[in-house]
């Protein structure tokens, strides 16, 4: 089906293992903090975000056919996970929805929609990313100064205005503001340190946040119980199946489900694909990874993890980047990540449980600002207003009201200037004075296809010509699809021409009628 033996989904090699076995537990230090810091974000179990991460590597970098994808919980999806939770009121019921939307990416993967990516707007598709990115540094801001975590997500769907409001409303906890902060200096000051940058700075944020967590003990800086990751701790077989949560299929009928599971796999599968074309970009090997085939492999991981209870998922930059970065060559460096994280969960969930929230907030506020950065929004204004405008109005859309009603408005905005620009393209008018008299020659060029989309603009060009312009040529020579309104609009002009004395002529000017049954031609005036 996807061009390649279905045996080479678990293939392993052990040439490749050599960079491989390495790329991976770089992956696995940077996808550890990064999984329980987006399921916080997400108001989700933080087992659900380490849980995805595990499907994550081990099931859909079986299936995928990208050599560098790294999938797991996504930042770009924690505005419609959490407004969804809170919509649908159980997370038995999200995560049904979370199954649905991967049983919907496996029907696009089949149906060969890979290409879906292409039919947005690439600048509602980056104003929505940014806008995610801002509305998760306004919810990161309460955990970052060591407020109590249920204020930290009390704000309205997709704004996070609240959650910024209740900062002035509580006390702070300076404790946790140090290791926000440090750890946010060491996010950006650290990899640009030759030599010690080959250790990831989520590592580092980490071993930061354990470490101040156990010197602030005793002093004015103590973190609360309630400052540290708290992941159940499995201690038996009963113990860890007993982790898994599972969907309520007595809600399958539920149109808020299907809205959800939509919205979900829409955005999931464009977020994918963006990111699947961005590691492409940095493979050293530039190899080409099928889209649809990724759709599959993604569409089977979500209907996995929301079966057992997890986040949605898709392929995600930052992990792929490290994966990139150190020198991983097969996705079997994506999936013994995933095997890492299980091993993780199992053996070590006390010294998970060490990590303090300050530091996966300033992971979040890190990944948020790389989203929603000023540069962004330079270039996109450096593109012109039709780029924009599309772009800002979608981010303030998204931040005040919800991500689906944004990306809606955006792609309204941006088809507007799409239309506005192709009613302006479908023509091309030159007036020039004839050398003869003081007259001048108006030559209106049509291109190759004119809709009805262009009448109105050329009527008003074609009525609203100079007074001193008495020779009128009308070239369609180029056309090869002219509509009959505007070919209307062309006889109409025409005979007021003549009747006011003008020399009129159409070159060519012609259009196909009831699906290219005959042509008619316009008579040539002299």
């Amino acid at each position: 089906m996807f061009g390649t033996r279905t045996s080479a989904f678990l293939k392993l090699s052990k040439r490749d293992l050599k960079y491989d076995f390495p790329a991976s537990i770089v992956v696995f230090l940077v996808a550890l903090p990064l999984c329980l810091g987006i399921a916080m974000a997400s108001g989700a179990p933080l087992f659900a975000g380490l849980l995805t991460g595990i499907i994550g590597g081990i099931v859909v970098a079986s299936i995928s056919g990208s050599p560098l994808s790294v999938s797991g919980p996504a930042a770009g999806l924690t505005v419609i996970v959490l407004g969804s939770i809170e919509k649908l009121g159980a997370y038995e019921t999200f995560i049904l929805a979370v199954v649905i939307a991967g049983v919907i990416q496996l029907i696009l993967g089949i149906v060969k929609a890979g290409m879906i990516g292409n039919y947005f707007p690439s600048s509602v598709i980056l104003g929505m990313l940014a806008a995610i990115g801002i509305t998760i540094i306004l919810k990161q801001i309460p955990i970052a100064f060591g407020l109590n975590e249920s204020h930290a997500f009390e704000f309205d769907n997709g704004g996070g205005i609240a959650a910024f409001t209740n900062t002035v409303m509580s006390s702070v906890n300076w404790g946790a503001t140090i290791i926000c902060f440090l750890s946010l200096a060491v996010l950006i000051f650290w990899p640009k340190i030759k030599g010690l940058n080959k250790v990831p700075a989520p590592l580092v944020v980490v071993l930061l946040g354990v470490g101040l967590g156990f010197a602030f003990q005793g002093t004015g800086l103590a973190l609360n119980p309630d400052h540290f990751v708290n992941i159940p701790i499995v201690s038996s077989f009963a113990d860890f199946t007993g982790l898994f949560i599972f969907p309520d299929f007595t809600q399958i009928l539920n149109k808020e489900v299907w809205i959800v599971a939509f919205t979900i796999a829409i955005i999931a599968s464009l977020e994918t694909l963006l990111s699947i074309e961005a590691i492409d970009k940095i493979d050293p090997l530039k190899r080409n990874s099928p889209t649809n085939r990724e759709l599959v492999a993604q569409g089977v991981g979500n209907m996995a993890s929301g079966f057992l209870g997890g986040l949605p998922m898709t392929s995600v930059i930052v992990r792929s980047s490290a994966n990139a970065n150190a020198g991983g060559k097969t996705r079997q460096a994506a999936m013994l990540h995933g095997l890492w994280l299980l091993v993780a969960v199992l053996a070590i969930p006390s010294m998970i449980n060490l990590i303090p929230y300050g530091g996966l907030a300033a992971i979040l506020l890190h990944t948020g600002y790389k989203l929603a950065k000023p540069a962004l929004f330079k270039q996109m204004f450096g593109k012109g207003l039709d780029q924009f405008i599309p772009f800002f109005i979608t981010i303030a859309v998204v931040v005040f009201t919800d991500l689906l009603t944004g990306v809606g408005v955006g792609i309204l905005v941006a088809t507007f200037y799409i239309l506005r620009a192709n009613m302006h393209n479908a023509y091309h008018i030159n007036i020039k004075p004839k050398e003869t008299d003081d007259t001048s020659v108006a030559v209106l060029t049509l291109a190759e296809e004119v809709t009805f989309l262009n009448k109105a603009p050329i009527q008003h060009k074609l009525y609203n010509l100079p007074k001193d312009v008495k020779t009128i040529l009308i070239d369609g020579h180029r056309s090869k699809f002219i509509d009959k309104d505007v070919i209307d609009v062309i006889k109409d002009f025409e005979q007021n021409a003549i009747s006011k004395g003008l020399d009129i002529e159409l070159n060519e000017v012609t259009f196909k009628k009831e699906h290219r049954r005959r042509k008619q031609k316009l008579k040539k005036v002299v």
